[in-house]
């Protein structure tokens, strides 16, 4: 695995996924620490003022669980303000809908997942009446040609789902701060384990808690982290009054359990893909393999510079017919064909017959060819994954 030299971000990393977030709760007789956080399910908590006035008073606004989580996440990423969502989504929405007014101007990469692309296209563009103009992220120049003093957002997803494509974010977020323009980062892919989108400049980074951070395919969440006080004070609004679509106790406490071995899965998910991206890259039925740990992946230079590893994720160009395609998703034992990623085990996704009606994941001008197959790699015995895949491939 190819990191960083310098490991001090990882080591304290790995203390602050354990649990380093304050999980005492008080309580008649006395204050007690937990070592796991406590899971609470109340809706309503009693009501006290002066000196015994308590931190919380309806969970919709804010709840102990939920707090622990939103700070651990801030400590993640090395952020002042964490904010747990219901989904990916709805922290994505959240931010778009606070950031960008009507009739606003925001400018995104090409390459998104698809729920973001129609978030953009259908609601706040379609609805709000928001200028949406999505570049080509790759390169810099093309960022800087599309914003002006007019901009209210600039957004972009690295690596891209499902090309694994990298935007250069310590370059957009010079752009953006040369126009005072909040910059947001999907960092999903990533993890905060492998990417700190807000350490390169960048204002606001997003994840799909479903995903790495959780880790277990068992919950439904999202996450957006901030420096930036002022951001964080109107997505908060926005979370608990103006929207109402925070992550509930019981998520919370499924992700926080699944933060706690966030490193040592992540370790795992990376080596488990480097082997499976080198087997894939040496074989003749494989056209092309888009994974940032490559030596031929066009950006890996970029990905060395900004990662401190390149997670567990990629895609691949098969060469033969979709019809061979879906023999081939047939034949794996071991793989499952299905959506969403990150999970400890393996899944396969072929977009183009899986999702036909989008045909891709995200049908912007970053084509996606009808013959990619998206692997998300597990955890499990790496000699089984790479079986698994010699045994299907014709």
């Amino acid at each position: 695995m190819t990191r960083h030299d310098d490991r001090s971000r990882e080591n304290r990393f790995k203390t602050l996924a354990v649990g380093a977030v304050e999980n005492a709760t008080r309580h008649e007789n006395g204050r007690t620490s937990d070592v796991v956080p406590p899971l609470h399910l109340s809706t309503t908590f009693e009501w006290a003022s002066g000196e015994d006035g308590n931190e919380h008073d309806y969970s919709r606004e804010s709840n102990p669980t939920r707090a622990a989580l939103e700070k651990q996440l801030a400590l993640l990423e090395g952020g002042e303000h964490g904010l747990a969502f219901a989904s990916g989504l709805a922290a994505i929405s959240t931010t778009m809908l606070s950031l960008v007014p009507p009739g606003g101007h925001l400018v995104s990469s090409d390459s998104i997942y698809s729920g973001t692309e129609k978030l953009l296209t259908e609601l706040v563009a379609g609805h709000f009446g928001v200028d949406v103009e999505f570049v080509d992220a790759r390169n810099p120049e093309n960022v800087a040609a599309a914003v002006d003093s007019d901009t209210d957002l600039i957004w972009a997803e690295s690596p891209t789902n499902p090309l694994m494509q990298l935007c250069d974010i310590r370059a957009i977020a010079d752009i953006a701060q040369d126009y005072d323009i909040p910059f947001g980062v999907d960092s999903t892919f990533a993890s905060p384990y492998f990417q700190a989108p807000l350490e390169l400049g960048a204002d606001i980074v997003v994840h799909s808690t479903t995903k790495y951070l959780n880790g277990h395919s068992d919950s439904i969440g999202g996450a957006v982290i901030t420096d930036d006080d002022g951001i964080s004070e109107q997505l908060a609004f926005a979370q608990r009054i103006g929207l109402g679509n925070m992550l509930s106790p019981f998520d919370c406490y499924l992700v926080a359990r699944g933060i706690k071995t966030l490193p040592a899965r992540m370790e795992h998910h990376e080596e488990n893909a480097m082997a499976v991206a080198r087997l894939l890259e040496g074989h003749d039925r494989v056209a092309r393999v888009h994974y940032p740990g490559l030596e031929s992946h066009p950006q890996h230079d970029l990905a060395v510079e900004q990662m401190s590893g390149y997670s567990g994720m990629l895609s691949f160009e098969f060469d033969g017919s979709l019809t061979e395609i879906e023999a081939f998703v047939e034949g794996l034992k071991i793989f499952t064909p299905g959506a969403s990623l990150g999970g400890v085990e393996s899944l396969v996704e072929v977009p183009s017959l899986m999702i036909p009606d989008e045909v891709s994941h995200g049908s912007t001008t970053a084509d996606i060819p009808e013959n990619l197959v998206r692997l998300s790699v597990g955890i499990e015995d790496v000699d089984d994954l790479c079986g698994d895949l010699r045994s299907a491939l014709p």
